[in-house]
């Protein structure tokens, strides 16, 4: 119970530093408001009329003028010669964005979240303690949760607007071939893709098996394998559904940031290593491509392979945190690009003819920084379910970061241990560390179901999934871009 009693220090601390830091310092504030992104201002009313040549009418009151300002509409020619201006990106601008306080939140709890994983994997890496609960586990939990709802929440808006229509089956369509691309990748033999499924569900249905006939209830097995990877199945093709919209939308900032810097040979040279990076983590699962190529195959000259098994196992792990950090650094500039699309929009106008009100352009100019909060949860929620996912696998799935063993080796409860007796002390006065320890043998008793092979399945399903959604997604919204700009 001592690394248990040293993981709650670590959660009361991190969580006392939240109170007092999150009021004053927000990284997701310090992202939008303090790395120069620009916004681009919609042309006045005043404006517009003095370049369409329309005379201006004096103010009236009643109903047509309200706190001071005329709600008047006219027309105004597309292609009228407009020089939009900018501004730099403050704390009052943003406060008032569609879904500002969900992004500042997902992304400040995954920070504090991270430090609390950090500082729990260094006290298990100086005290080798096995059995206990890892309590930044939780952590994880909860940021995975948070990054699905607020996915969630984003994709059912597609399906509760009418004019939304084209959105609405693209999710459906996207979600229905991702549907079968998981089928597919399960049927595929784990001497090529080496998620582990199969060991996953043989020791599930084993150890369930046992527990069950523990407790004197006979089965041959909890589940069918069918029925598991079904069930698998539709969890892939609904989160390849919710990873549709924000790989498009990364494709297109990707394609428009190559645009703006193309003088920045170095910044271009980290674009394409970061978009293309989700390609590599997805062969680091392929396991002709690299495990074999990596930990099996001698080179001439060569006395051995060129890694150890342990030591590819932390190489994936560090590879995916490498990954986040790089497109985490680039986030700035691939907002920014989102930004531009103002004037992109404002261009566009200018080659069109006929007319159009000056409320229906003042909304086209505005709209891109309206929803900037939610181009940014798009580009950041799958990255967190990425890098969550992984620390998860890589804590329950019993691996290294070091690559030098597993950390933690398969987790059995030690039935000699002591139950604490109720008979000296009533039932309504335990104490605290009583009641940890019954929960601490209510989970022993879960682990011999939940063994580290089931764990590591899941959870390198999801990573690899994960990993590949991000690539497919960003692939065709690519493509896309492509096939629009060559038409």
């Amino acid at each position: 119970m001592a690394l248990l009693g040293i993981q709650l220090v670590i959660t009361l601390v991190v969580v006392s530093v939240i109170q007092k830091i999150n009021p004053h310092f927000s990284f997701a504030k310090w992202i939008l408001c303090s790395t120069g992104l620009i916004r681009y201002l919609y042309p006045t009313n005043d404006e517009l009329k003095t370049l369409a040549n329309i005379p201006k009418e004096k103010p009236r009151k009643g109903k047509h003028m309200q706190n001071g300002n005329s709600h008047q509409t006219f027309h105004v020619p597309r292609n009228l010669d407009i020089t939009l201006e900018n501004a730099q990106v403050t704390n009052l601008d943003i406060i008032h964005l569609k879904y500002y306080s969900d992004f500042q939140w997902l992304l400040d709890f995954s920070i504090y979240a991270t430090i609390t994983y950090a500082l729990t994997e260094v006290y298990y890496y100086l005290y080798s303690i096995e059995g206990e609960i890892n309590l930044s586990m939780l952590w994880c939990i909860l940021v995975v949760g948070f990054s699905f709802k607020i996915l969630i929440v984003l994709w059912i808006q597609y399906f509760k607007s009418n004019e939304n229509t084209g959105e609405r089956s693209t999710c459906i369509v996207m979600g229905i071939v991702y549907l079968l691309i998981a089928l597919a990748v399960q049927i595929i033999d784990e001497k090529i893709i080496e998620i582990g499924l199969n060991k996953a569900y043989t020791s599930f249905n084993q150890s369930a098996t046992k527990f069950l006939g523990e407790h004197g209830l006979s089965s041959t097995g909890p589940a069918s394998r069918i029925v598991l990877k079904f069930s698998l199945a539709v969890w892939c093709g609904l989160l390849g559904s919710l990873l549709t919209f924000p790989g498009l939308r990364m494709a297109q900032m990707h394609s428009d940031a190559l645009i703006y810097h193309k003088q920045r040979k170095l910044l271009l040279l980290l674009a394409n290593i970061s978009f293309a990076s989700p390609l590599l983590l997805v062969c680091l699962w392929i396991k002709p491509i690299s495990r074999d190529y990596l930990t099996v195959r001698v080179f001439t000259g060569a006395s051995g392979p060129l890694m150890t098994p342990d030591a590819f196992e932390s190489l994936r792990l560090i590879a995916i945190i490498v990954v986040v950090l790089l497109k985490l650094l680039l986030m700035p500039m691939y907002l920014q690009s989102y930004l531009n699309l103002a004037e992109q929009r404002l261009e566009k106008l200018k080659k069109e003819s006929g007319r159009i009100t000056n409320v229906d352009l003042q909304k086209k100019i505005a709209a891109v920084f309206y929803y900037l909060c939610v181009v940014s949860i798009q580009f950041i929620a799958p990255l967190l379910l990425c890098l969550f996912f992984s620390f998860m696998y890589k804590t329950l799935g019993g691996y290294s970061w070091n690559g030098f063993g597993s950390a933690l080796e398969e987790c059995s409860v030690d039935e000699s241990q002591p139950v604490t007796s109720s008979d000296n002390i009533d039932n309504i006065e335990k104490t605290i560390t009583q009641t940890a320890e019954e929960f601490h043998l209510a989970l022993g008793s879960l682990k011999q179901i939940f063994t580290t092979e089931v764990f590591r399945g899941l959870f390198g399903l999801a990573t690899w999934w994960t990993c590949f959604t991000i690539f497919a997604t960003n692939a065709l919204g690519m493509f896309c871009q492509s096939y629009l700009t060559a038409a």
